[in-house]
């Protein structure tokens, strides 16, 4: 688990309704809202409500189960929004094009297009 940062960030602030988000799935530990940037015609980001880990991989060390239900999240949103057919991208580092280091993921479906997926 990595420390606190003094700052909220983005997806923090998304789940505490300080910034606006158009939200589509929500838990008591997870979140999903559609992405500002849509990179395919359902371009969804899940992510958890606590900045508690950096990357799915700390989030998979520290708290499996809250990764788990990340994923079923996603898969309920696939299915709700979608054929069912989804990619699920986690970027991990930020020569992967992580650029907001909260762990979440990029659920696309759709008639993906090819392209940067950072975020």
């Amino acid at each position: 688990m990595t420390e606190q940062a003094a700052e909220p960030t983005v997806f923090e602030r998304i789940a505490a309704r300080e910034i606006p988000a158009k939200i589509v799935a929500e838990t008591d530990r997870v979140i999903a809202f559609h992405d500002v940037a849509p990179k395919a015609p359902v371009h969804v980001v899940v992510t958890t409500k606590r900045g508690d880990y950096r990357d799915v991989v700390e989030l998979a060390q520290g708290d499996p189960a809250l990764l788990a239900e990340l994923v079923a999240v996603a898969r309920g949103i696939a299915d709700d929004l979608s054929d069912g057919d989804f990619r699920l991208v986690f970027n991990t580092g930020g020569g992967a094009g992580q650029t907001v280091f909260h762990v979440h993921a990029h659920l696309l479906a759709g008639g993906l297009e090819e392209g940067s997926l950072a975020g």
